[in-house]
């Protein structure tokens, strides 16, 4: 199978697109700028405590206040409060050392919030969970340091190995060899990709994780609730740490900086394979020209098919996701509807699970599949679906079918699901059902580009419309574009973006900065007006 990366760099936000054989797997897109994402670190302060709940709300900054439970504490929850609460934000001349502590026993699994924390208390907390729609983050005390191949656990000893390595002496290795490099009173989850890595690379990540957890107790004396005190390098780059594998073929970036940041990141974890990392530099946008734009928009509506006809209805409410499965104009039946059953559900599956981790879908998942009346056949599905699911990183658990035919999913969530409307407004009438002719569009495109190039002297830029129009102004030996070129000079690119609605456009500068020729000629149109007020001034004087 053959697996790509595709970054796709915008200046508010990053998309990266996994391809195997050229069909779009997973999606993931992150604000350039987000807050409170998952693994960030707050100095935050206690709020109120909900006895009722067993738990408390925090305020880290956020609109709405921050939840931490009781269990979200962690066990080593004593150790932290003696290091937290005693020494570091007592004694600010002074930074504390962990490993110059004593560990105390675990926190009462059966305890309450209120003998723990009081209002107005100052904790050191990581985001565990971000905002998603009238919730605020969900917090932990539980700080983690994640690494490509550790995780950093302070405040605790125990070493663990993830159960994904099977060989019992590569896990005995690890273990043995962790438990030489590693300071006193901090703990270690050895991840899967550490797997037959040298004590020298393993070291290295260890000494920069212990780093991190200097520099993020260094901060917090010197801050004032609430306040970041760590967040990733880059996010691109903590993205791509969790899904990259060295078995990918290609990581192709449209961005010059990024490309340096990822070639970077892949060159330490994987010297072999940095030259998969290549810079895109194409006009045609990076998604276009790989196909992706026109699979989003075909995989993310209310309704997707797939093949034989057969098609899944995916509705969202507030509590859980609802699936329904629909054999539709099957082109090629079986001999009998309990095969045809067996066939359309099978295919469903394997669907579904694309669209889980397409979509980010995540909660309680309710899957409607066609009725089948054999015992074996629905265990083959339940069999062929945890199969399926196998290589979703997301935690799941899944349930055996239902008298009433139903499959129910839960599916871990971190994040908001993504969702990506593939329906268009008209831009000519904006859904009022009066649409303007579209061939004066051209008319309207001439005018920007005569506004842009003698108004406001703007050289060299792209102007991205839909590839209709764009085959439209360009057909003929003496076409539209052709005649604007002698008329304006070639100062200017007309480029074809699928993204884009029929009658939509975008301008890209030189500097790659979009511009907003509405507020572009605001500020010509003020610049005048002063110019004229000035003249008539002059005139008077």
């Amino acid at each position: 199978m053959k697996s790509e990366l595709v970054v796709n760099v915008q200046p508010s936000d990053v998309s990266i697109a996994l391809l195997e054989d050229s069909r779009l797997v997973s999606l993931q897109k992150e604000s350039r700028n987000v807050s409170y994402a998952v693994g960030d670190i707050y100095l935050a302060k206690v709020k109120k405590i909900m006895p009722g709940l067993n738990a408390s709300f925090v305020n880290v900054g956020h609109e709405k206040d921050a939840f931490l439970h009781y269990l979200d504490l962690g066990p080593h929850f004593s150790s932290y409060h003696e290091f937290v609460f005693k020494q570091l934000l007592e004694d600010k001349k002074r930074i504390p050392s962990i490993s110059k502590s004593k560990l105390l026993p675990d926190i009462d699994k059966h305890g309450t919030i209120g003998d723990v924390l009081a209002p107005g208390n100052e904790l050191l907390v990581q985001i565990v969970k971000e905002p998603i729609s009238t919730k605020g983050p969900r917090l932990t005390t539980e700080i983690t340091f994640t690494g490509r191949y550790l995780v950093l656990i302070p405040f605790s000893d125990k070493i663990s190995i993830s159960q994904k390595i099977k060989s019992t002496e590569e896990k005995l290795r690890l273990r043995q060899l962790i438990g030489s490099i590693k300071p006193k009173n901090f703990g270690v989850i050895v991840r899967t990709s550490a797997e037959g890595k040298r004590v020298a690379e393993l070291n290295h990540e260890l000494k920069t994780l212990l780093k991190c957890w200097d520099d993020t107790i260094a901060k917090a004396q010197k801050a004032e609730a609430p306040s970041l005190l760590f967040e990733e390098e880059s996010r691109i780059v903590g993205v791509l740490r969790d899904i990259f594998s060295p078995t990918f073929e290609n990581v192709y970036v449209n961005d010059a900086d990024t490309f340096a940041q990822i070639s970077k990141y892949v060159n330490l974890i994987a010297p072999e394979s940095k030259d998969i990392v290549k810079l895109y530099e194409d006009e045609v946008p990076i998604f276009d020209y790989f196909n992706i734009t026109k699979q989003i928009k075909s995989s993310f509506g209310k309704t997707v098919s797939f093949k034989s006809g057969a098609y899944i209805i995916i509705e969202h409410t507030e509590a859980l996701h609802v699936i329904d499965v629909n054999s539709g104009n099957r082109t090629k039946a079986g001999s009998d509807q309990e095969s045809n059953a067996l066939d359309v559900n099978m295919r469903a599956a394997d669907e579904i699970a694309r669209q889980l981790r397409l979509r980010d879908i995540g909660g309680i998942i309710v899957i409607d599949f066609i009725d089948m009346n054999k015992a074996e056949h629905r265990q083959r599905l339940y069999e062929h679906m945890k199969e399926v699911m196998a290589n979703d990183r997301a935690r799941h658990n899944i349930l055996q079918l239902s008298k009433f035919g139903l499959m129910q999913i839960t599916r871990q969530r971190v994040r908001p699901a993504m969702d990506i409307t593939t329906t268009e407004t008209c831009p000519s009438c904006y859904g009022k059902g009066e649409v303007q002719p579209s061939l004066l569009f051209t008319d309207t495109l001439r005018e920007k580009i005569e506004y842009l190039i003698k108004d406001l002297k703007i050289r060299g830029f792209k102007m991205y419309v839909h590839p209709f129009i764009d085959a439209y102004i360009k057909k003929g030996i003496f076409s539209i574009y052709r005649k604007w070129k002698f008329k304006y000079g070639f100062r200017f690119k007309i480029i074809p973006d699928q993204s884009l609605a029929y009658l939509q456009y975008r301008v890209i500068d030189k500097a790659s900065n979009e511009l907003d020729l509405k507020e572009e000629k605001d500020l010509a149109s003020s610049s005048t007006k002063n110019k004229s007020k000035t003249k008539n001034r002059n005139q008077e004087e």
